[in-house]
């Protein structure tokens, strides 16, 4: 699998998201409070990424 999201439970209990690459983290989601919204900040991901603007503030 090169690539793939994962829902898991954190240490508090809410549902987070993260996206790997080559078993590399690329990134994390905030916390939800439900499995659906995990699910659903993925949609938006899926949605919304590939046209997301790149902003550099360093």
């Amino acid at each position: 699998m090169g690539h793939h999201f994962e829902i898991y439970k954190d240490k508090a209990g809410e549902y987070r998201v993260r996206f790997s690459y080559n078993s590399e983290v690329m990134f994390s989601t905030q916390g939800y409070a439900s499995k659906d919204s995990a699910k659903n900040a993925i949609s938006s991901i899926q949605k919304n990424g590939p046209g997301a603007e790149i902003v550099d503030n360093s």
